[in-house]
This record gives C-alpha cells, sequence and structure tokens, in this order.
C-alpha cells in the first residue's frame, strides 16, 4: 500500500510566527501527515518570513496597501494561495479579514485560532476583554473561518484559567502556549482524518 502523499498547508501570517514555527517543527515528522508548502504575509520584514525561509518555505507577500482596493487584495491573496493548491489554509496570527474572493475558494478549509472562548470576547483585544469582565476561565479557540467576525464553525477549544494576578500580558502568554498546542494537534487530526460541517457543528471521524 502506498502512503498518501501528504496534505498541502498554506500558512498565513503577520508577525513572529510562533504558531507557523509549531507547525513547521510538526511537520517535519512524516506521521504527522501534512506538510507546509508556503507560507504567505501581509507585510514584509517579519520573523515568521525568516522561519519560513530558514525552513526552505515558499513565501509570497500581499500587502492590502499594494492594491488599488481591499476587493483587489483579496482577489490577489486568493490567486496566490490557490497557486499552491493547499488542502487546509491557516490563519497564524494573521491580522487582516479576507473577503468574499477568499471565502468562495477556501472558506470550508480555511481556519483561524482565537484567544478567548468564543462566542465571548471575540475582536482583536479577547484576553484584555475576558479580564475586564472578569471570568474565571478562558482560553483558545479553533474554527473555520466565516464571513462574520470570529463567528465560524469551532473546531475545538481550550480552557486556561484566569490567575487573580494575572495581566493582560500574563494571561495573553498562557493561552499562546495553550492555542499552539491546540493548532498542532487539530490541524493534524483534520488532515488525516477529515471532517464534516453541518449545522454550524464540525465533526472529525
Amino acid at each position: 500500500m502506498i502512503d498518501p502523499a501528504p496534505a498541502r498547508l498554506v500558512v498565513l501570517i503577520s508577525g513572529s510566527g510562533s504558531n507557523l514555527q509549531a507547525l513547521l517543527e510538526a511537520t517535519s515528522d512524516p506521521a504527522f501527515g501534512a506538510e507546509v508548502v508556503a507560507v504567505g504575509a501581509d507585510r514584509d520584514g517579519i520573523a515568521g518570513l525568516e522561519h519560513a525561509a530558514a525552513a526552505g518555505v515558499p513565501t509570497f507577500v500581499d500587502s492590502v496597501k499594494a492594491y488599488p482596493s481591499r476587493d483587489d487584495w483579496d482577489v490577489a491573496l486568493a490567486g496566490h494561495v490557490a497557486e499552491h493548491r493547499p488542502d487546509l489554509v491557516i490563519s497564524a496570527g494573521f491580522l487582516k479579514l479576507v473577503g468574499k474572493r477568499f471565502l468562495e475558494s477556501f472558506g470550508d478549509r480555511y481556519i483561524n485560532t482565537h484567544n478567548a472562548l468564543l462566542p465571548s470576547f471575540p475582536g482583536i483585544h479577547g484576553p484584555r476583554d475576558a479580564l475586564a469582565y472578569g471570568v474565571k476561565v478562558t482560553g483558545a479557540t479553533l474554527f473555520f473561518v466565516d464571513a462574520g467576525v470570529d463567528t465560524g464553525p469551532i473546531i475545538a477549544q481550550t480552557s486556561v484559567p484566569v490567575l487573580d494576578g494575572d495581566t493582560e500580558e500574563t494571561l495573553s502568554e498562557r493561552i499562546k502556549v495553550a492555542e499552539r498546542a491546540q493548532l498542532v494537534e487539530f490541524v493534524g487530526r483534520l488532515v488525516r482524518e477529515g471532517w464534516t460541517i453541518e449545522d454550524r457543528k464540525v465533526r472529525i471521524p
């Protein structure tokens, strides 16, 4: 029996690439079942692109300001991702909302991770908002992206306790550790086992 080819991952980033680095390390093991075939970014000169280059992974940059309109950027991004024939597209700290063309192309295989337990505290300040509200438990959510802001079908969630002395920074760092582990585990499960989405319910066989 011939082993199936590894699943093809395209990872989108905007910064340091810590989630990307975790995926690169995980995919170095053939048993993981996937390889990172390209890394895309919305800006030049970020550490995540250096991580990709060091691993020998092709990169591309699509800056919003390089295009006449946001729609033009969205079309270009979708085209550049499509060139790499991904089985799964992963937002790993990608700080741009994609548009209609991108979601038409990849909406059922584009995943993102958020640093709160959705649907609570969507947006870019999850840990800060959780602290301000006074919750005792927060965490990270992995989900398929839809046209809303952090509203897509949930793949997995992991909880992180809020400690009495927590600041936004200390809570954020603990969430990041749990978030990376969850991302690696469930990307592996998705590519090895497959998934279905029905009535917002994501099921992995």
